[in-house]
Parts: C-alpha cells; structure tokens; sequence
C-alpha cells in the first residue's frame, strides 16, 4: 500500500474503526513483520532529571508546576544505572530530561561517553541546544537525538509551547540531523483543538524529516496544566490509526508501543493498549530503569506507568513476536 498525499492519510484519519481494522491494521502489522524480523524492540529509559524551565501548556514537568518533587541524576550514577541495564541484557538506552538550565553540558558529554564505550544505542532528549553542542554529543557517542516538533500547525505550536517558538525548534531539528545524529520526533496525537488536517501535515512532516523512531502517544491530560482544562485525551484510535500509517509509509523507522489502553490508571504498560499498538505496525517499547520514588515524579504525564521486561516478553508472547535487546 502507497501512502504518499495528504488525501490518502485523511482517509485513513477519516475511516470507521471496524473497516481501519479489517483493511489498514493488519496490512500495516504485515508490513513491519516483513522488514523487521517481526521483532519487539526494547530500550531502557532513564530519566535523569526532572527539572524544566519551560512552561509547555501541555506538560506536567513545566516549570509552573509546583506539584512535583523535583530532582537530578549526577553523571556517576547515571551511568551505574546503565550498567543495571546492561546487566539485564538491554542494548539501547534513551536518556531524557526536561530542559535543565542547571545541569551542565559537560556531566552530559560525561556519561555518554561511558554509556558509549559499554556499547549502548544512545538516544537522548534533553531540548534545544546550538549546532556546536549537538555535534560534540555525536562525537561522544549520542547515535540519535529525540526532538518532538509536538505539532506542526506553527500557530498552535507557539501558543502551547510559549517557552519557544516553531522556527526556533525546527532549526534545532535540522542541526540535529546536520550534527549527523538520527532524528526522532513526532507529534502530539489529539490534543484540544487538533484537527484530522493537522495530524495528516504532522504525518507528513516526520516523513519528511526522514525521522529514526516516532516517539508519539495520544494527548494524556496532566493534572494541573492548562491544556487540561481544555480538554481531555486524544483519541485511541486515531491514535493507532496514525501509529498505521506512519509504518505503511515508512517500514523500518521505529515506533512507540507504549500505548495507553481505556483504563488511562495502566499507564504506558496496558495491555490491551500495547496489543493494539503492536497490531497496528508499533514495535518500540520501554524499560524505566528510575527508581519508584524517582518515576512518579518524572511527571510528563499522569499515570506514566511503565513495566519491566517480564511485561514485555509477556506481550510479545501474546502477539507472537520475538524479542530483539
């Protein structure tokens, strides 16, 4: 199946779900066992620091929100937590934080370079930096940098992410994939206000960006944020809808399958969330290596909740797929 124009991704968008089901779901799951080793992906993800000085409209990490404890990973502990996850088998590693004015650049490079020399994958989200930085993080062993352009309707992106602005953060992703790093990125998937047209031109933004991973979920409310007060969570199916489209147009890129499922208490580690995530073409999901005090208040979301490998090797069991660390 050819998905190349605007028009063909809204009628995907647009479709009922029992006929997305019968005619895009199980091609676009045909089209990642194909090329991919019918394999689930697995990462380790550490959140090193949950300071923020951004005020996201939309993020229950932002700088406003005084409902969360607040805290930071020094360089030599970052990196005893990637021997953990070394030690559990896991290959690939994505470190993440909010935007943290106060934590150095140079404790960054540090803990790179020791997760680069245990042989990790490293995947790393810490904001907007200047072309220099992005390409000392390349020579010290980053292979992709993860920068959501969140949406690509330049007027909403500027009123939710007041902190920034769309042209600012679309030359950040274009020095990042000038540094030489791959580039993840992706959108917000039914926030209030988004319409079907704008996740089509999202879509065919992260096609053109040529994107590594789609790092994408459905809008999920944060308590205290103003976007929740406008609205409630994105919609599940076009969510997955999406997350199909995305793998017809592009087979080997990777895909978040930490999916929410109805009951938004799962988390990230639903069931039957991360089933249909993984029959709608996803394949990419996560090991939190932060301690439980830590992960409750690396708060992008409520209900972040995320499972160990056993939940994973218990999903790819119900999915019939192997397990690729």
């Amino acid at each position: 199946m050819n998905i190349t124009t605007k028009e063909q991704i809204m009628e995907i968008l647009h479709m009922t779900a029992d006929v997305y089901q019968r005619d895009i779901m199980p091609e676009a799951k045909k089209v990642y066992a194909q090329n991919n080793d019918n394999a689930v992906r697995v990462t380790a993800m550490l959140g090193y620091s949950n300071v923020c000085k951004n005020q996201c409209l939309y993020c229950g990490m932002r700088a406003g929100n005084t409902a969360i404890e607040r805290y930071r990973i020094e360089s030599q502990e970052v990196i005893a937590m990637g021997k953990n996850a070394r030690e559990l088998g896991l290959k690939r590693i994505f470190l993440i934080s909010g935007e943290d004015p106060l934590y150095k650049f140079e404790e960054i490079l540090t803990f790179v370079r020791a997760l680069n020399e245990m042989g990790f994958f490293i995947s790393l989200a810490a904001g907007e930096y200047n072309r220099q930085q992005y390409e000392e993080l390349k020579s010290a062993g980053v292979d992709e940098y993860v920068m959501k352009f969140e949406m690509s309707n330049e007027a909403e992106f500027n009123r939710l992410n007041p902190s920034t602005n769309f042209k600012k953060r679309m030359q950040a992703i274009e020095e990042v994939k000038q540094s030489g790093m791959l580039l993840a990125s992706g959108n917000i998937v039914g926030y209030p206000g988004q319409r079907m047209s704008d996740i089509a031109d999202d879509i065919l933004l992260m096609k053109k960006l040529d994107i590594s991973w789609a790092p994408i979920i459905p809008y999920l409310p944060a308590a205290g944020t103003p976007l929740a007060e406008e609205g409630g969570r994105g919609n599940l199916n076009t969510n997955l809808k999406e997350i199909s489209v995305l793998r017809l147009m592009m087979p080997h890129i990777n895909i978040t399958a930490a999916q929410p499922g109805e009951n938004m208490k799962n988390g990230l580690s639903d069931v039957e969330g991360n089933l249909n995530a993984l029959k709608a073409g996803a394949n990419l999901f996560f090991v939190d290596m932060l301690p439980a005090a830590m992960a409750k208040n690396f708060h992008v979301i409520d209900d972040r909740l995320i499972h160990g490998l056993e939940h994973v090797h218990q999903l790819a069991k119900l999915a019939d797929m192997q397990v690729k660390l």
